[in-house]
């Protein structure tokens, strides 16, 4: 009786990955300090929804509707294994999205660590969701994109451009239909759920340089409508935003993913901005 190695090799593979995700998932859920974001609003909110009342109902919450749904997942296990799983999710995402933009392994370790990703996974916010509609087929990405428009709105932009360019307005159409469908859908059930997003821009951490930005974001779009590059479009978005904090700066960072050089010099430039802020 002959034995399958190939198939024990990967079933062995497959036990030891799942050892090492509940591994890390309980080192996470025992030792990681509790997540403002993720403890105060976006939990919150996505328990609101499950019982069928307004997301909004939790303080702080300002995100587009279906945010609240999709973590929904993480919000019915207890908090803090919940929120181990987040960050999981949230560094998977952004090594995928990384890879995805044609970054090699160095650099991908680079923004992972950068402040940026990892100042969004102490807080518990969600920019991860945000930044994956880049590399998710448009009508689909779209809808995560709305999540956070300080990361995605001039890609949204970026991407009307696009479509036109590849079908005109029936392609358009087609393309920003379900989003937009879900979006007036959203309006008839929570009512102008959207005049709360002014609350943020005076919140405590705002580091947006709007209006001063702006110049630049409009001028990163204009290039990346040109180039049809969507990399420029993504850099865009939070010099085009009135409201930034610095997790948000993700989606600019993983933009030169595919660029080793200036993206460690990103990320090390940020890592001084860290410094002075917190020796000032």
């Amino acid at each position: 009786m002959t034995t399958d190695k190939p198939l024990a090799s990967r079933n062995l593979q497959a036990i030891l990955v799942v050892l090492v995700f509940a591994l890390l998932t309980g080192l996470l859920a025992r030792f990681l300090p509790p997540a403002v974001d993720y403890h105060g609003a976006f939990r919150p909110a996505a328990l609101e929804i499950l019982h069928g009342r307004s997301p909004y109902n939790a303080e702080g919450f300002f995100n587009i509707p279906w945010t609240a749904i999709l973590l929904i997942p993480f919000a019915v296990l207890p908090e803090n294994v919940g929120r181990a799983l987040m960050v999981i999710a949230a560094l998977a995402v952004y090594a995928y999205v990384a890879h995805k933009l044609g970054a090699n392994k160095l650099t991908i370790i680079l923004l992972l660590l950068s402040p940026p990703s990892l100042h969004g996974i102490l807080n518990g916010n969600i920019d991860w969701l945000a930044v994956l509609g880049v590399v998710l087929p448009p009508w689909l990405g779209l809808f995560f994109l709305a999540i956070k428009p300080q990361v995605g709105m001039m890609v949204v932009i970026y991407l009307f451009f696009a479509e036109w360019k590849r079908g005109g307005f029936l392609r358009v159409f087609k393309t920003f239909l379900p989003v937009g469908l879900a979006s007036a859908l959203s309006l008839l059930i929570f009512g102008s759920w959207f005049t709360k997003v002014s609350n943020e821009i005076n919140l405590i951490g705002n580091s947006s340089l709007w209006p001063l930005s702006l110049p630049i974001g409009l001028t990163l779009l204009i290039t990346a409508i040109r180039k049809n590059e969507i990399r420029y479009s993504m850099a865009a978005s939070p010099f085009a935003s009135p409201y930034v904090i610095m997790h948000s700066w993700i989606g600019a960072f993983l933009a030169l993913a595919p660029k080793p050089y200036e993206a460690a010099a990103a990320v090390i430039g940020m890592w001084i901005v860290v410094l002075i802020r917190f020796f000032s």
